[in-house]
């Protein structure tokens, strides 16, 4: 056998069973600090390498002397090894601990701030807690959000419910007394009471469908144009009646496939809300284009503009603007609970579309984007 291969065969039994030994150390230590498993892996490296040079060195009878100096040089490069294995494992534990802390931090508190600066593995997984805690504390903020809408809502739906039955019972008690000279008029003020509390039952049934994710959907070629004309003709003469002026256009080619009912209440209830917040000698504007794979729908008014603050709250529920608004105009055939903007945006996201509102003096203008064509899933 020549010698190169007896000697890589007895190296290879001396440092394989260093390496078995270590293994099985790394084992029985596998649950034992980050810092035990550096030094086990730079005892295990130096170890092999002596065993190897023993062994080699033996089989190629090396004075006493060479067989000291090879030792020596051996050890040396050992203690080198794992003084920077332990020193690279401080680091490492240090990492490991700022970053158990922070986890420990965020289950607690919710909040983590990523100040982990070791390995990139670390880094990674401090990047993706901190991400996580960010989307955490924004759906803490949707849901106290969403839990002060839901309490407003309660709040005026019962102020509005409250007045018209007020109301429904005065009338009542004066007819029945006979104290009415003119009960027409009085049975016309009672329809009306009840048409509006009918409306705002029927919004209110509208948003849980939404809500429900029950809402269903019938989607056809639709006409922008003819919807947006509808829009007009029925809201026309309550605005003429406050004073505002109705104006737009959109051209007859733009189509979009969708819910002609839903479609249409979108636009109804921007166009009254806009007339709602415009003053008398105002313009209220629908506007509608096609895109290259959607097509927008534009409606602004002249309500003064909304508050920086309140952008984000446009289409929460119960919402009703800052006092900072012009103030409404009147019902207008709304409910005035603040729902319809509510089942704008509620309609507007089940054809995947979006709705946004932007301060575009003299008032704001809403935009909706919807796709052109989709697919129920």
């Amino acid at each position: 056998m020549p010698d190169q291969v007896a000697i890589g065969l007895i190296a290879i039994g001396w440092a394989g069973a260093m390496g078995a030994l270590g293994l099985a150390l790394a084992y029985l230590t596998r649950r034992r600090s980050l810092r035990w498993s550096s030094a086990l892996v730079a005892i295990v490296a130096v170890a092999a390498v002596v065993a190897g040079v023993i062994g080699t060195a033996n089989a190629m009878f090396l004075s006493a002397h060479d067989f000291g100096v090879v030792l020596l040089v051996c050890l040396v490069a050992g203690v080198v090894a794992i003084g920077v294995a332990a020193a690279v494992a401080s680091l490492v534990l240090r990492s490991s601990r700022r970053l158990t802390r922070g986890a420990r931090e965020f289950g607690e508190t919710g909040e983590y701030e990523d100040t982990v600066d070791g390995p990139a593995e670390f880094q990674e997984l401090s990047a993706e807690l901190s991400r996580a805690s960010s989307r955490l504390s924004e759906s803490r903020q949707r849901e106290r959000r969403l839990e002060t809408s839901r309490r407003e809502l309660v709040a005026w739906v019962s102020h509005d419910l409250r007045s018209p039955l007020a109301g429904l019972r005065a009338m009542t008690e004066a007819l029945e007394d006979g104290m009415v000279d003119d009960p027409n008029r009085y049975h016309a003020q009672m329809r009306a009471e009840v048409d509006r509390m009918v409306r705002m039952v029927d919004d209110l049934f509208e948003l849980s469908r939404i809500h429900a994710g029950v809402l269903q959907l019938s989607l056809q070629r639709v006409s922008l144009a003819d919807v947006v004309s509808e829009a007009i003709a029925g809201a026309d003469p309550v605005a003429r009646t406050v004073g505002v002026r109705l104006g737009g256009s959109v051209a007859q080619d733009v189509i979009v496939h969708a819910d002609p009912a839903g479609l249409s209440r979108v636009v109804a209830n921007l166009v009254t809300n806009a007339i709602r917040h415009t003053p008398a000698d105002g313009i209220v504007s629908i506007t509608g284009r096609q895109l290259e794979d959607a097509i927008e729908l534009s409606v602004s008014d002249g309500c003064g503009g909304i508050p920086d603050s309140d952008l984000p709250r446009v289409f929460d529920l119960a919402w009703r603007g800052s006092a900072a608004r012009t103030p409404s105009t009147g019902d207008l055939n709304g409910t005035g609970a603040g729902l319809g903007l509510a089942i704008v945006k509620g309609i507007v996201e089940a054809h995947h579309g979006d709705v946004q509102v932007h301060n575009e003096p003299p008032g704001c203008r809403f935009l909706v984007t919807l796709p052109r064509v989709w697919q129920a899933s």
